[in-house]
């Protein structure tokens, strides 16, 4: 299985690492699945890490950690977005669905607009895709 993560789950995971992002960054991590990154998403992700109010929260270690982490051990692609800006409510999204569907992923997510899209789109909550890690005896 290939997933992508949306920036909010890396930044949950540096929360809490007892929460279930952070228990799939550790099943991705012992080769579980296989994470995909994009420019895009490296660049939101350094962007949001680097934020003043995120650092109250994420020290600047934790923060180059996860990016080193995601750079690291993720698998690259280029980022397409033309093709589904319309079906995305919030256009700044439009980049995580492009890639998903592009690499052939399913998105991760807890943004219940992206999460609307399930009916159309490989999206799944950190919460199922852990459910379904425990299921097949991965979680």
């Amino acid at each position: 299985m290939r997933c992508v993560f949306d920036v909010n789950d890396y930044f949950a995971a540096s929360l809490s690492r007892d929460g279930i992002p952070a228990q799939l960054i550790r099943r991705w991590l012992d080769g579980a699945f296989e994470v995909v990154v994009s420019p895009m998403l490296l660049t939101e992700l350094w962007r949001v890490l680097a934020n003043l109010k995120i650092r109250q929260r994420v020290s600047e270690g934790e923060a180059a950690r996860v990016l080193a982490l995601v750079r690291q051990h993720a698998a690259h692609h280029e980022d397409l977005v033309a093709t589904v800006q319309p079906i995305v409510e919030d256009p700044e999204d439009a980049y995580l669905v492009a890639l998903a569907r592009e690499a052939r992923a399913v998105l991760v997510t807890g943004d219940r607009h992206l999460l609307a899209l399930a009916d159309t789109l490989p999206v799944q909550s950190p919460a199922t895709v852990h459910a379904w890690l425990v299921r097949r005896g991965e979680g």
